[in-house]
């Protein structure tokens, strides 16, 4: 490579950089990163857990014990440079993962593809997406905090994908660290049947090491970052702990492993092996959960969490994965077994479970689970039947590309340029109509007004929503027309107040959030007849038209719709006018006169009326019924509804009465209530207006466990002093004084 070539990638990488875009790096300097290992030697992992427990940590001190990175840093940033697997400015900032990011390294002749996970619930499809695709995880607690409300939606999300897990209690150095307490927790909140394979060598400033109960060897840690592995005899003082606590490893295996339990009960000890594949088959099947100790931050126990991937957690070829064939035949689908061997006579078939738009394109993740893909192939996405040519392939290491020639089963890797949506399937042969089920996406729970501070910024604050809303499929954006605002809703208010500082930093469009405004609903009370005659003269042709009928509300079920009915015999009314009348109609509910909301839930029965042979128009009938819809308004019984959401709450059991207590304080009607394995969910109706704020509050109610999704039931009649604070609203609006207002209840 000449020196003017050297020069220009240098500078390529800085401009890079500068913009916070993947990075290529030459395909050369990671070979043997990239080399296809064969189906028994990988693994697909993923580290989740509630937030502030340390993954990202652990996937820095990984990357270095495998030889990936040179140097490890701190996840805050404060040496200016910020964990590999953090590469967004706003993750080193806040010191949380925002994106999940994808890697892969090798351990002991093992290829590792590893996904970090962010621990906040409002990130929460980042963790849906990735156990989608993986093998095998690792669940890391805090040995303070213990199980805690991401640790619950990780464990339910892990229970709907059947991913098998390892549990590593981080954190051993922390200032009142239990491991046996957050073992107990586990136990009971998890429902797992766990057991330790470690024990920590002292606890807080004087952890040293761990003891390995099935080797029954004692490691220390040394050199200046842990990367020197020492094993040493089980201290005396330690022994007797050592020998019951492996016994109650030996017995909580036997609970679930026929080959351990006939040894268990023949009284003979059982082999290293003998503990190691029992411990295996058990972790496959997730009846028993393998619990590894360590901290991550002082570089204690990350190795043998290394050894402990490789031997307990499956290889691709031990998952079954289905896919279904769609044929035309077929009323419905027909599952099929995919075949994850190396076999490159199989056809390619892949998932796309995650994007990311960059200024160069879509970047698109995806998993292969059958076959093979090379460069230069033609791929069909299986739900548009687009063809697409593969020109180039990737492997990710955080948020730098490295190029591949060739991927098989087992491999996650990325492309570029592919239009797609998170969830698709992609296969090689355009004929075979398969697809794979598709990712679990949760409603958003929380919406909010959103509005570029600057008109000018509006291009950019359009293209800012249209790549959000395609990376992320819980973030929506809509319009709503009743009210002329625009609307984000996500998984809480993090998630949108991130998003709104990423339209600023990176399309330089600040924007402002704010409170959504409720679709109220205007409506009559009971029928009014009316009269109406518009006459207008001013020269020349004039407006003469009458209308005469009845105005009456649409039963309850009905209260969101207008009806027009022409009742009108002879031609009183010409039958080209009447249209203009029923236009009028239309047009003035778009803005009623109680509250300045659109009127609905009301039929207009044109039953008589009068014309005039030179006089009358369709634009005379229309303002005549404008007139007739006012002068009803003037005489009627008026009142505003309200949208009533039908709202349902998933909590632990301890949290039930106060929840009920919190639904009931907002108005809220409780339908039903049903509990299973320490959960409970409460069904109810509530207002609307009455659920802002309640994402936040239901967390600090359930110390974080506690979710809701809600979605729009019905319209309702809403409560006397509701009513009164909107019209005295609108009219301080409209600067009208109560005492010119006819105010109607």
């Amino acid at each position: 490579m000449t020196l003017i070539n050297i020069y220009r990638i240098a500078n390529l990488s800085k401009v890079f950089k500068k913009l916070n875009v993947c990075q290529i790096q030459p395909y050369s300097s990671h070979t043997k990163f990239a080399e296809h290992k064969p189906l028994e030697r990988i693994r697909n992992i993923g580290i989740s857990a509630h937030i502030d427990s340390g993954k990202t940590t652990l996937t820095e001190r990984i990357l270095f014990y495998t030889g990936r990175i040179d140097a490890m840093h701190e996840v805050k940033g404060k040496d200016n440079v910020g964990a590999v697997m953090d590469s967004m400015e706003l993750e080193r900032q806040r010191g949380i993962t925002i994106q999940s990011a994808a890697t892969y390294t090798i351990w002991k002749d093992h290829n590792i593809n590893i996904i970090d996970t962010p621990g906040h619930v409002d990130f929460t499809v980042e963790v849906e997406r990735a156990l989608r695709v993986l093998d095998g995880a690792v669940l890391v607690l805090c040995a303070v905090g213990g199980v805690q409300s991401q640790t619950l939606t990780v464990n339910r999300q892990m229970k709907r994908y059947n991913v098998p897990c390892l549990a590593f209690i981080n954190k051993l150095d922390r200032l009142s660290a239990n491991p046996h307490r957050v073992l107990k927790q586990m136990r009971s909140k998890l429902n797992h049947n766990a057991a330790f394979l470690h024990l920590p060598i002292g606890l807080e400033k004087d952890c040293q090491g761990i003891l390995d109960l099935v080797q029954e060897k004692a490691m220390y840690f040394d050199g200046d970052y842990g990367e020197k592995v020492r094993l040493d005899e089980i201290p005396q003082d330690r022994r007797a702990e050592v020998q019951e606590k492996r016994h109650e490893l030996i017995e909580q295996l036997s609970n679930v492993d026929e080959k351990l339990g006939e040894l268990f009960l023949e009284e003979k000890t059982p082999t290293i092996d003998d503990l190691k594949q029992a411990i295996r088959r058990t972790t496959l099947k997730r009846v028993f959960t393998p619990v590894l100790l360590g901290t991550a931050l002082k570089n204690k126990g990350v190795q043998p969490l290394l050894d402990a991937v490789l031997e307990y957690l499956p290889h691709p070829g031990e998952v079954e994965n289905t896919a279904i064939l769609n044929e035309k035949k077929h009323t419905e689908g027909q599952n099929i077994l995919l075949d994850p061997s190396r076999n490159d006579k199989k056809p390619f078939v892949g998932l796309a479970f995650k994007l990311e738009l960059s200024k160069f394109g879509q970047l698109t993740y995806l998993r292969c689970y059958q076959g093979m893909l090379k460069r230069g192939d033609n791929i069909f996405n299986a739900r548009t039947g687009k063809k697409v040519k593969v020109s180039r392939l990737v492997r990710m290491h955080s948020n730098n590309m490295e190029e591949v020639n060739e991927v098989l089963a087992g491999d996650i890797f990325a492309l570029f340029g592919v239009d797609c949506a998170s969830g698709d399937t992609f296969i090689n042969d355009g004929k075979l109509n398969l697809s794979l089920e598709s990712i679990h996406v949760p409603d958003p729970v929380v919406s909010m007004s959103i509005k570029p501070k600057n008109n000018k910024d509006r291009d950019n604050f359009s293209k800012a929503v249209a790549r959000f809303t395609k990376e992320d499929p819980t973030f929506h954006f809509r319009y709503d027309g009743d009210n002329k605002e625009t609307i984000v809703s996500g998984m809480g208010e993090l998630h949108l107040e991130i998003y709104a500082q990423r339209m600023e930093r990176e399309y330089n469009c600040p924007v402002e959030l704010g409170k959504p405004k409720v679709a109220f609903r205007e409506t009559m009370m009971s029928p009014c007849s009316f009269d109406y005659l518009h006459k207008k003269q001013s020269g020349g042709a004039g407006q003469y038209a009458r209308v005469i009928g009845i105005m009456e509300p649409l039963p309850p079920q009905q209260n969101t719709m207008l009806e027009f009915v022409d009742e009108t015999i002879g031609t009183n009314v010409p039958k080209p006018f009447v249209p203009g009348v029923q236009r009028g109609f239309i047009d003035t509910c778009q803005k009623g006169y109680l509250s300045g909301h659109k009127i609905s839930g009301v039929k207009f029965r044109l039953q008589d009326g009068a014309h005039h042979i030179v006089d009358s128009s369709e634009l005379a009938f229309f303002l005549a019924a404008k007139g007739a819809v006012k002068d009803v308004f003037d005489n009627g019984s008026w009142q505003i509804l309200e949208p009533i959401m039908f709202v349902e709450v998933t909590m632990p059991e301890e949290f039930h009465g106060t929840v009920i207590g919190q639904l009931n304080k907002r108005g809220g009607i409780i339908t039903g209530t049903e509990g299973s394995e320490g959960w409970t969910t409460i069904y109810a109706e509530v207002p609307l207006n009455n659920m802002f704020g309640y994402a936040g509050e239901l967390r600090s109610m359930t110390q974080g466990k506690g979710e809701f999704s809600m979605e729009y039931s019905r319209y309702s009649p809403c409560l006397p002093d509701v009513q009164e604070q909107l019209i005295r609203k609108y009219q301080e609006e409209m600067g009208i004084l109560p005492d010119q207002k006819k105010k109607k209840n």
